[in-house]
């Protein structure tokens, strides 16, 4: 039989990417597609009249050209539309594959390598390459769906992005005017959005008329009736604020109601004197984004928008970024689509035929909280290109999922016309009637009462009056505008497939504690200028709609949002959410985490073990967060006990990278166990880059913390994981060693809480003061990094009695001791896990205080907690969400794992005081140099070889731990190491 050849190859795979890709033209070993080189011949040629050109560059194996070919591809004209190519695809075509009887049946099964090549974002010698060394793997359907991403460039869409920032700056200076001229005016627009009257309120109305002109060009070729912005006016005489006026309202009799209503009653708002400066600006931005070609960047108009709401910082409203809401609908989609079958009422569980419109249009996916609308679009995105690679056509889908599939509800008018206009902008000119996109009814109400948005689907009832009221703002139509006053919507409990959310992340914090004595504000309810009344009644119809929930107000509002998500999930639906870092490790998140491990299976934790911004997967937020992402239970089903977590190096940076990791993260068939010893979790290589680390670990029902999240080096965990088994294993060892440790509860107990010593309450018995050598009642309260770097600390202050408090008074006293624990450490540029008092002191803030029956133990305590293994403990416990500082609540510190000191024998007991005095007057430099600390590095001799009776390999061996542990980010913080510090032992 004669050998398959490489044109033979690239017909069949053009055949198929043919039934992937709907809409686009693919050739294969075609002439005359490149312009000014005729005889040029490209493997395969993917063009669309909305995308730029994608060339695939194939070779059988070992393809020693196949990327030099692929690169010369670049910034070539294609024949037509001469638009060049900005990303060429090299593909490797598997060994074997030449002598294949059924070449398509094969093709379809085979797996591929490729990588693809872009024309760099800034100026540069070569390409761009994804990955930047080695080779992606996957299938044609990757192949499809790579080719489908890199057909709009990233730079094309910041270019895009910086235009309309820029455009709308300008009008906006032009209506900073108007609003000292015609302040009227600026307040009519003002209530039409449903905002008060500040700067930013403006920049969003430039910003929803600017989307309006984006869109204007993009449709004035479908119909035509609609004239282009170039043609509809020529200068100010020609009325730009009437002809644009008439020509939205045209517009608007064919469709387009989420994009058009609101801009056109903007529009006609304004001022004659002002309307033509702002609208000449906004239609040469628009040009100029069209220009660009970013005409199919669905993220863009979200991205600016996300920038410009009112009352972020109360709302907590952070943008999810367009990569992290492709991976978190990847993995929430495929998680969907491979639940084991169970009765649903849309009878999709585990059958989803995505080549089935019909079927399709039966899935239910909401967003409580959906902000701009980003990651229901990044849902939205994965459905249809499911469809897509089943034959189906997008378009086909567009009114089903407007109208039936996606749900999308927020307190903001315009957040709410920003989804609309974002989802309905996907297909232009596919129209459709009224979408299941609402605004909530938020703060004091018409009648009186008061509402809580989307928390209000708290209550039992299965169907909820929402406000989708005739408003311009909160329209949500596509083929006409909403006249009802009021809706009743059903939005049942347990009727959804997809339930993906970031929800606002404000928590009451002390406000909670402000409430119960009826003084200060509640932070989670001060958005849109609510009063002090409205906010504490607000905070109560809360508490009462959230009873037995997972809701805790130190969790704040995100974990009522998690609730409202569980009630609303199905059976076997999938629950994917932005939560902050606190919600895998925080106490006040613990009856979230009992939910999930109660009620869910495949749980998957991500977080990014990186520094700074790059440790969240929204913009701005400046903590670390996680992405979970969890089934439902079907009846009958039990839990697993196990979960998977995933530590990404850095956050993913485009579409395309997002794609590859959701990619191998779910095709990961064995995964490394918390379990198996501390030889680090399994490595998610993308190319030859090392991008994440998996790592399964089990879960308690309690709802423990998820410690196993944030994390460079797997085998930390795996060795904090024995340490709280009683057992040291280490890197390097081969096997673990016995050693006897336990909780701190079950070995010493805490001392009395801050708040009741000395706080605002009446009835804490102490007034705190400056310190005093004389200090009847001492007091070691705040951080002082300079005075804490050896093991014994001064008090920093004295504590006075309160008259009438006496009694109580000398009872606190009673738990007066001589050790400390670090409640809030910053490992980068503290020392110390627990301080030592010469008397005994009372506790404070940021120096909780230790109590042990045997005033022995204070001694080995100190000692083991300020070595490496007790600064493991501490940090495995503690809670990471901000960089180089742990956090260990007072609750939590019951559950740090230290020595067990009743296990300790009289002379092992004496050897700890002997260390101790030995270290009492040594400095120990800030805990992210512990391995370049040879005080420390002493520490840990004495302590592992003196105290312990180990020999020199497991002191070797901890003395690695220290040089894992001072590399995590979430301990250094991203703070630069000195230049000399390097390991030492």
């Amino acid at each position: 039989m004669p050998r398959n050849t490489e044109p033979s190859a690239n017909t069949a795979l053009a055949n198929i990417l043919r039934g992937m890709m709907h809409g686009c033209n693919i050739r294969s070993e075609s002439t005359r597609t490149i312009a000014d080189n005729k005889g040029l011949q490209p493997d395969i040629l993917i063009t669309a009249g909305d995308r730029a050109p994608v060339v695939i560059e194939a070779e059988f194996m070992p393809a020693y050209s196949v990327e030099d070919d692929a690169a010369a591809r670049l910034a070539l004209t294609v024949t037509g539309g001469r638009r060049e190519i900005e990303a060429a695809i090299a593909l490797r075509y598997p060994a074997g594959l030449e002598d294949a009887y059924d070449l398509t049946k094969e093709l379809k099964h085979a797996r591929l390598s490729y990588c693809v090549l872009t024309a760099p974002e800034e100026d540069g010698e070569g390409p761009d390459r994804f990955p930047e060394s080695g080779w992606l793997e996957g299938y044609v359907a990757d192949v499809a769906e790579l080719a489908r991403l890199v057909s709009v460039p990233q730079r094309t869409v910041n270019a895009a992005a910086s235009a309309l920032e820029n455009g709308i700056d300008s009008a906006v200076g032009v209506l900073n005017e108007m609003e000292r001229q015609s302040p009227v005016a600026a307040r009519e627009i003002a209530d039409l959005l449903g905002m008060s009257e500040v700067p930013q309120t403006r920049r969003m109305a430039c910003a929803i008329m600017a989307n309006a002109m984006v869109f204007h060009d993009r449709i004035a070729h479908m119909h035509k009736e609609i004239l282009p912005l170039n043609r509809l006016w020529e200068d100010d005489a020609d009325n730009p604020q009437g002809k644009v006026s008439e020509a939205w309202d045209a517009i608007l009799q064919i469709n387009y109601w989420p994009i058009f209503a609101v801009a056109r009653d903007i529009v006609n708002l304004l001022p004659s004197y002002a309307s033509a400066r702002i609208l000449a600006h906004l239609r040469t931005t628009a040009q100029r984004i069209n220009s660009t070609g970013a005409n199919v960047a669905h993220d863009l108009t979200g991205r600016v928008f996300q920038r410009l709401i009112v009352d972020r910082k109360y709302l907590a409203t952070f943008y999810t970024l367009p990569a992290s809401a492709a991976l978190l609908a990847r993995l929430a989609v495929d998680k969907l689509q491979k639940a084991p079958s169970c009765p649903s009422p849309s009878s999709m569980s585990g059958s989803i035929d995505w080549s089935d419109p019909a079927a399709i249009s039966n899935l239910r996916v909401g967003d409580f909280a959906c902000g701009t609308g980003a990651l229901l679009s990044a849902v939205y995105e994965q459905i249809t290109t499911r469809h897509e690679q089943a034959g189906g056509n997008p378009a086909a889908l567009h009114r089903a999922m407007m109208e039936d599939v996606l749900y999308g509800c927020d307190v903001m008018p315009s957040a709410i016309h920003i989804t609309s206009s974002t989802l309905s902008g996907r297909e232009p000119n596919v129209g459709f009637g009224g979408s299941r996109l609402y605004n909530m009814p938020y703060g004091r109400q018409q009648d009186g009462t008061v509402a809580i948005g989307s928390l209000e689907l708290l209550q039992s009832s299965s169907v909820m009056t929402l406000f989708n009221t005739s408003d311009p703002a909160l329209r949500t139509g596509s083929a006409g505008e909403e006249t009802a006053a009021r809706v009743i919507v059903d939005v049942e409990d347990e009727s959804f497939d997809i339930v993906i959310m970031n929800p606002p992340f404000t928590r009451a914090g002390s406000d909670w504690e402000a409430i119960e004595r009826e003084e200060g504000s509640v932070k989670q309810f001060m958005a849109f200028g609510t009063t002090l009344d409205t906010q504490k009644e607000m905070s109560r119809r809360l508490k009462l709609y959230s009873m037995d929930t997972c809701y805790h107000g130190y969790a704040g509002i995100a974990s009522a949002f998690a609730a409202l998500a569980h009630r609303k999930l199905r059976h076997g639906g999938v629950l994917a959410l932005v939560l902050p870092l606190t919600a895998a490790v925080g106490l006040s998140w613990d009856k979230f985490r009992r939910l999930l491990a109660q009620n869910y299976a495949d749980i998957s934790v991500s977080s990014i073990a990186a520094s700074g911004m790059d440790m969240s997967f929204s913009s701005d937020t400046g903590m670390a967060e996680c992405l979970v992402v969890a089934r439902k239970l079907g009846k009958g089903e039990a839990p697993t006990g196990k979960m998977e977590f995933t530590s990404f190096i850095g956050r993913p940076q485009k579409f395309e990278h997002a794609a590859a990791i959701a990619s191998v993260m779910t095709g990961n068939g064995s995964i490394r166990r918390i379990e198996d010893g501390p030889y680090g979790g399994t490595p998610l290589i993308i190319g030859e880059e090392l991008t994440a680390e998996m790592l399964t670990a089990p879960y308690g029902s309690d709802g423990s913390p998820w410690s196993a999240v944030r994390l460079l080096d797997s085998s930390l965990a795996q060795t904090a994981y024995s340490l709280s088994n009683s057992q040291l294993w280490l890197p390097s060892m081969a096997k673990a060693i016995s050693l006897s440790t336990a909780p701190l509860a079950q070995v010493g107990r805490r001392g009395i809480g801050d708040a009741d010593i000395a706080g605002r309450s009446k009835t804490a018995p102490f007034t705190k003061i400056p310190p005093s050598s004389a200090a009847t009642y001492p007091s070691l309260w705040n951080h002082n990094a300079r005075k804490e770097m050896r093991i014994v600390c001064e008090p920093d202050s004295q504590l006075l009695v309160r008259r009438g408090l006496e009694e109580k008074a000398a009872s606190h006293w009673t738990t007066a001791s001589r050790s400390h624990l670090n409640r809030d450490f910053r490992f980068n540029s503290q020392s110390l896990v627990v301080a030592f008092t010469e008397r005994a002191t009372m506790g404070g803030r940021a120096w909780p205080n230790v109590i042990f029956e045997d005033e022995k133990f204070d001694y080995p305590f100190a000692v083991w907690a300020n070595s490496t293994l007790g600064l493991l403990c501490y940090w495995w416990h503690s809670s990471r969400q901000q960089p180089g500082r742990g956090i260990m609540t007072i609750r939590v510190a019951d559950t740090f794992d230290i020595l067990d000191l009743r296990a300790l024998t009289d002379d092992q007991l004496a050897t700890a005081k002997d260390i101790f005095d030995d270290f009492r007057d040594r400095d120990l430099m800030p805990a992210y140099l512990a391995d370049a600390d040879p005080n420390r590095a002493h520490l840990d001799k004495r302590v592992i070889c003196d105290l312990l009776g180990f020999g020199h390999d497991t002191y070797q061996a901890v003395r690695l731990l220290a040089a894992k542990w001072c590399a995590e980010p979430s301990v250094h913080g991203g703070k630069k190491r000195p230049r000399n510090a390097t390991l030492t032992i």
